[in-house]
């Protein structure tokens, strides 16, 4: 069986919308699974900030070990997980950096304080201690208190173009419905899977 090039997004978007009527906290969380130079892999819980036909966008210091990882080994894997929905979906697929303008207009559509942040917050390095982020923090709080805050250099979004996309809900008995969209040019091929 064969569907559009939207029907997955179209689905994950109506399930999005769902979660943030029913999730109190982050309906857009999302775990992030990458893999280093040598395929071992590191997970973390991260936000997607946007998704459409083109894939799955989050942002991140460029920096960090997520960053680090997908610029040697730029595949990734994303897991969503609505509890009160019992609606899981997964997605894996290729990454690639979002463009200059698209990480600009995200950064500029930020809280100053999370703007102020991402300047103060050398990723995923080692922390002397507490007083050392608060210092950096007052220093670019003094630094850009008036006007803008410009988007770091070292701060930028990927996208996760995707290639498979899996919607799994629970039912009965553990009798799950699991359906899977692998990608086939503009299209998708469809399968329904064992649970």
């Amino acid at each position: 069986m064969h569907a559009a090039a939207d029907e997955p997004i179209k689905i994950f978007k109506e399930w999005l919308e769902e979660a943030r009527a029913t999730e109190p906290i982050n309906p857009n969380a999302m775990t992030l699974a990458t893999a280093d130079a040598k395929g071992r892999p590191s997970a973390r819980m991260v936000l997607l900030k946007g998704v459409d036909c083109e894939g799955f966008v989050f942002y991140t210091n460029l920096g960090s070990r997520k960053a680090s990882e997908l610029k040697v080994n730029p595949h990734a894997a994303l897991c969503f997980y609505w509890r009160a929905l019992a609606k899981q979906v997964r997605v894996e697929g290729e990454i690639e950096l979002v463009n200059a303008d698209e990480a600009d207009a995200y950064f500029a559509s930020r809280p100053k304080l999370s703007q102020l942040g991402a300047w103060a917050s050398r990723q995923s390095q080692p922390l002397e201690g507490r007083m050392a982020l608060e210092r950096r923090v007052a220093k670019y709080t003094a630094k850009f208190n008036i006007g803008t805050v410009p988007r770091p250099e070292f701060w930028s979004g990927f996208r996760l173009r995707p290639v498979q996309i899996e919607l799994w809900k629970e039912e009965a008995f553990r009798l799950h419905d699991r359906t899977r969209y692998k990608r086939d040019g503009d299209g998708w091929v469809v399968d329904n899977l064992y649970p």
